[in-house]
């Protein structure tokens, strides 16, 4: 049966979307079917980043409502066979999702995939308490700044006493942190939270450290998942690395610390600002 995984922040704008839809293409390209939903229901923007906002003509709500069955709503990535993207609706409100409409979509999709990602709205509304009530895994996007820290760390709170998981007394969500947006050189200027400072306050494990780069921005506006289109950019690997330790692999974390630059990571370096 299928593993849920929420991405989810208490900030808006940290990153989930780009996250949700470069964890997918990631495990999707490690052999596992994988479907990633939008909740976020009237603003949509994950079909977007994966660049298929064209070919969208059912939508989470239609499914839920009966108006279309999960088969015609769920859209086929072109670049990968067994990755799938099931869109939000643009027209609805939040109350359109209901929890038991929300728990038959997943039981259908845990009957045909191996991973299913949950793209959830920022904050505490109905979309985000929705997306990680029925998850196994939960990924907390953050970026290292007081603010957002501070709001994950809410959302940390909620995860631990909002989910099924909690009211049925199972094994809690497995927690991880996904920290965005990383900048050493603002870190050691003091600009930024460093990853051992934030480690400290949410006190959950560092799934990846995403570093600050013009990548996430053109894979984002040409509609492709960062893992998809430039896994040698800083943030490609970054995000790879973070599907690796996703599925139990033990890699070391990069880009958080200072490191020597040799001939070919200053060429890539070099090429990624060229094209930015």
């Amino acid at each position: 049966m299928a593993k849920i995984i929420v991405i989810t922040s208490g900030k808006g704008g940290v990153g989930k979307t780009t996250t949700s839809a470069a964890i997918a293409a990631g495990l999707a390209k490690r052999g596992f079917k994988t479907a990633v939903v939008d909740f976020d229901i009237g603003l949509r923007n994950l079909d977007l980043i994966m660049g298929c906002e064209r070919r969208v003509v059912y939508d989470f709500i239609n499914v839920i409502r009966g108006e279309a069955n999960l088969k015609q709503a769920l859209i086929k990535d072109k670049r990968i066979d067994n990755l799938f993207i099931l869109p939000a609706s643009q027209t609805r409100d939040k109350d359109a999702l209901t929890k038991e409409g929300v728990d038959q979509v997943l039981q259908e999709l845990q009957t045909e995939f191996d991973y299913i990602i949950c793209d959830s709205p920022a904050g505490i509304e109905r979309g985000a308490h929705l997306a990680m009530y029925f998850a196994d895994v939960a990924i907390v996007v953050t970026n290292p700044e007081v603010s957002s820290v501070r709001d994950s760390d809410r959302m940390l709170g909620l995860l631990a006493s909002k989910s099924r998981r909690a009211e049925q007394g199972l094994e809690p969500i497995k927690e991880h942190l996904l920290l965005t947006r990383y900048s050493l050189t603002r870190v050691q200027k003091g600009e930024m939270l460093g990853v051992d400072d934030i480690l400290e306050i949410l006190a959950i494990p560092l799934l990846g450290v995403i570093p600050e780069s013009q990548a996430v921005l053109r894979a984002s506006n040409a509609g492709v998942p960062i893992t998809l289109l430039d896994e040698l950019t800083d943030a490609g690997q970054a995000y790879l690395d973070s599907v690796a330790r996703l599925l139990g692999e033990d890699i070391p974390h990069r880009f958080v610390k200072p490191e020597k630059k040799g001939f070919l990571s200053r060429l890539f370096k070099s090429r990624e600002e060229t094209i930015a």
